[in-house]
C-alpha cells in the first residue's frame, strides 16, 4: 500500500480518534473520575487527534460553564493515567492503549469572534457597498 502525500491524518487516525472520543465522553458522562472539579463540570469532548503511531491521543475539550478552564484541563491531565485505564475496556481492540493528553478547545471562541466580526456595522456596510457596485 502506498503512502499518501497529504499532510492530514489518515483514515485510521480519524477512525481511532473518534472511537477514543466516544470512550472518553462516556467515561466523563458516567462520572467515574473522582476529582471534585471534574465531577462538578460538564465537559464536552469535541475532538481527539491521534498521533501517526496511535500511541498518543490529544483530546480537545471544552468545560461548559466553568470559569477556570485551565484548572479543569490541569485536573484532566492529572487524572490522565486513571482515565486511560478506565477507557481500556471500551477500546480493547487496540494493540496499545494511547496516552491521553488534554488541551482546551478554543474553536468555539474563534467561531464566536468570527460571527461577531461578520455582524459588525463595518462589515455590513462593506457588504452593502459591494451589492451596490454589482447593480
Amino acid at each position: 500500500m502506498s503512502k499518501s502525500t497529504s499532510s492530514g491524518p489518515s483514515q485510521r487516525q480519524l477512525r481511532v480518534g473518534e472511537q477514543v472520543r466516544h470512550a472518553l465522553a462516556d467515561l466523563l458522562q458516567r462520572g467515574e473520575v473522582r476529582d471534585d472539579l471534574i465531577e462538578t463540570t460538564v465537559i464536552s469532548v469535541s475532538e481527539v487527534r491521534m498521533s501517526p503511531d496511535l500511541k498518543i491521543a490529544t483530546a480537545f475539550v471544552a468545560p461548559l460553564g466553568a470559569r477556570e478552564d485551565a484548572r479543569v484541563i490541569e485536573a484532566l491531565n492529572r487524572n490522565a493515567r486513571f482515565i486511560r485505564g478506565r477507557m481500556s475496556p471500551a477500546l480493547r481492540q487496540m494493540k496499545y492503549m494511547p496516552e491521553v493528553r488534554f488541551r482546551l478547545d478554543t474553536s468555539y471562541d474563534n467561531m464566536a469572534k468570527i460571527d461577531d466580526l461578520l455582524r459588525s456595522p463595518e462589515v455590513a456596510r462593506d457588504l452593502d457597498s459591494d451589492k451596490e457596485d454589482k447593480e
